[in-house]
């Protein structure tokens, strides 16, 4: 702050001083309009004679820069630096200020503390905003009217709209441009064109200010269709529709008969993979029977199959045996017989006559 203050007085003190010391200089040349899109750099040039000693820069009244013969340039912000060149005929001092904005616009002054001698000139910042058609294309059937908008929005000052056509100016008379007020001192435009095509066309917005090099543009493809091509586009829509849909019905019939396949395999493979595991447990089942068996003959013994009790035998045969006659209690042996015989005794022979059918009779013998 001391430094700015010192700046200001700087000047102040030598104003009263040097026309007394006798000092004479003046400005050759003073700086030039210039105009600038926001963001950019602005430079401005004046030069001064020998002998000169100050040189103040200002804009919109305030001092921006200080340059001293013989201390150079007193900067006392990064957005205006200067740059100095020297030559026989005087000193030239250029003002450069960065990354310009829309306030900086206004007058930019050159002074070297002498009476009258001060040149100025004027800075415009403008502002390049977005420009828009809300169609890029447009299908139109014939004898139709139809409207084109066009939409500049936050320029400074507010763009010289124009349309052309296939590389041609339409006249002002087809189009209305209405221009408003925005917010932060910017401006909007509307521009609206009305035509009836007769063929198909290329319709082209522009948007201009001073500051761009080239317009900004904005571009609408106006299609023509007359009946012929409408019945064509059609029939040509309506079979490309045939089409998607055949592929697309192809595609499902595809994805479901494969869904069938893999259900149908699935349910063979849990099938079969079922069956094995069925056969397994009937295996186990009876290997776990068979051994119970085996312990149980083990235990108790086995089953003769063929034993048939005499007992038994002897009730089933006796039926068959033929009644004798009765014997009487007294018998007489002649005495011939009464000598001890040397043969043997016959046993009786066992009769192996057997039921028709006999029953089958299960016994078991412990071994």
């Amino acid at each position: 702050m001391e430094r700015f203050q010192k700046l200001i007085l700087l000047p102040l003190i030598l104003t009263t001083l040097l026309p007394g010391l006798g000092f004479c200089y003046s400005i050759i040349n003073g700086p030039t309009n210039a105009t600038v899109l926001a963001g950019s750099e602005a430079r401005f040039n004046c030069t001064v004679s020998v002998g000169w000693v100050i040189l103040i820069w200002l804009s919109n009244g305030n001092p921006v820069l200080t340059v001293l013969s013989s201390q150079g340039a007193v900067e006392t912000s990064d957005r205006f630096t200067s740059q100095n060149y020297t030559s026989s005929n005087g000193f030239t001092s250029e003002l450069i200020i960065h990354n310009t904005q829309l306030s900086d616009s206004g007058k930019i002054e050159c002074s070297t503390q002498q009476p009258s001698e001060s040149r100025f000139a004027f800075l415009s910042v403008q502002v390049n905003g977005s420009l828009f058609i809300k169609n890029s294309t447009l299908t139109i059937k014939e004898n139709e009217t139809v409207e084109i908008v066009c939409e500049a929005l936050g320029w400074a000052p507010a763009p010289d709209i124009t349309w052309m056509t296939n590389d041609s100016f339409i006249d002002k008379s087809r189009y209305v441009t209405q221009q408003s007020q925005g917010s932060n001192g910017l401006h909007n435009a509307l521009s609206i064109l009305t035509l009836t095509p007769m063929d198909t066309e290329i319709l082209t917005c522009l948007a201009d200010i001073e500051a761009l090099p080239n317009p900004q543009n904005a571009t609408v493809t106006v299609i023509f269709l007359n009946s012929t091509i409408e019945n064509y586009y059609s029939e040509d829509s309506r079979s490309t529709w045939v089409i998607v849909l055949a592929v697309v019905l192809s595609l499902v019939g595809i994805i479901l008969l494969i869904i069938i396949i893999a259900v149908v395999v699935r349910c063979c493979c849990l099938k079969k993979k079922g069956s094995t595991y069925q056969n397994e447990i009937r295996k186990v089942s009876a290997e776990k029977k068979k051994n119970g068996d085996s312990e149980n003959r083990q235990r108790h013994g086995s089953e003769n199959q063929g034993y048939i009790p005499e007992e038994r035998w002897n009730t089933e045969q006796s039926p068959r045996i033929t009644s004798l006659p009765p014997m009487s209690s007294k018998f007489t042996v002649p005495t011939a017989d009464l000598h001890t015989s040397s043969v043997p005794k016959v046993r009786p022979q066992r009769r192996t006559d057997y039921l028709i059918n006999p029953k089958k009779i299960r016994n078991v013998t412990l071994v």
